[in-house]
């Protein structure tokens, strides 16, 4: 089977993903296709830091705002509609670049994770869900960690939606997700994957590129977009959004917009830091330190050239 080749460009929240992978896009003539689990959603345009039509500069981008932000969407859902658009491009005979940092949805993609479609037991659900209320994430990982290591490893005690998940695959049908999402990789992906990582050697110049990127983001508009998703009340999912919830306690009079700030600035540098524990059990990653190279444009190009892309297009 003659794979597709494919590039991936991903790192951690404001480490540079979007412009690189612009740049690419315009040298290759290649479609960019999102891998941000919350760019999907509609309203969440500041906070999600999706990019605007000037900065995508004539280059064709693909899953950005789709999506009602009260509409529930999965990872299975989002890899389907990813493998679509994928073969689309394709088509038409252009390149694919892939950019995002949302490491679970890239990963189910490029290995060709086939996820089975499973009834959801609502009453196990709410019972799980109270479980977590009560006791805490860390706890729940600790309940998890009994039976499925490997799963509550990799997870964060935050992650409500995966931790439950996680209890409701093994209590519904008796197989861990770790086992599941092993056998899901039984048939070859029909991508060949070259992988760019961009980020900080040094994180202390990560975490001032994100506070910076939360300041911009305030000037363009964040707290006007946070509060009308505090008004609304959107879905689950939507409502867990980083830059949104953050001023949800401004907004009840419980905190000071500083504090807001500050709290913003805090989680997105914890996000930063989950999102680079991700990527960097990947070993197929080739890392670009923005702060070891003169060009990350050139840089990538190289690495590129050296793992043989450019004979496969």
């Amino acid at each position: 089977m003659k794979k597709i080749p494919i590039i991936a460009v991903v790192g951690p929240t404001a480490s540079g993903k979007t412009d690189l992978a612009i740049a690419l896009a315009k040298r290759l003539g290649a479609e960019i296709i999102s891998f941000d689990s919350m760019q999907i959603y509609k309203g969440m345009h500041v906070a999600s830091a999706a990019p605007d039509e000037a900065e995508k500069d004539g280059v064709p981008h693909h899953l950005l705002e789709f999506l009602d932000a009260d509409c529930a969407f999965s990872v299975a859902d989002f890899v389907l509609l990813a493998r679509k658009t994928a073969n689309e491009i394709v088509s038409r005979g252009k390149p694919v670049i892939i950019v995002g940092g949302t490491g679970l949805y890239v990963s189910s993609f490029i290995d060709n994770v086939i996820f089975s479609e499973e009834k959801v037991d609502e009453a196990l659900r709410l019972r799980l869900n109270a479980e977590y209320d009560a006791i805490g994430g860390e706890a729940m990982l600790e309940r998890l960690r009994e039976f499925d290591p490997q799963t509550a490893n990799r997870l964060h005690p935050n992650n409500k939606k995966r931790v439950i998940r996680a209890f409701e695959i093994y209590l519904s049908t008796g197989t861990t997700m770790s086992a599941q999402m092993e056998s899901s990789k039984a048939e070859e992906s029909p991508y060949m994957p070259y992988m760019l990582g961009i980020t900080f050697k040094n994180r202390d110049l990560l975490y001032e590129k994100i506070n910076l990127r939360v300041n911009k983001m305030l000037e363009n508009g964040l707290l006007k977009e946070a509060e009308s998703a505090f008004k609304v009340k959107n879905g689950p999912t939507a409502c867990q959004a980083i830059g949104h919830k953050e001023f949800f306690p401004f907004f009840e009079g419980k905190i000071s917009l500083e504090e807001a700030v500050e709290n913003l600035k805090a989680e997105t540098r914890r996000y930063a830091k989950r999102q680079l524990t991700w990527f960097r059990k990947d070993e197929r990653i080739n890392w670009i330190y923005r702060d070891e190279c003169e060009s990350t444009f050139d840089s990538a190009l190289e690495i590129l050239e050296r793992i043989g892309y450019f004979g496969k297009i």
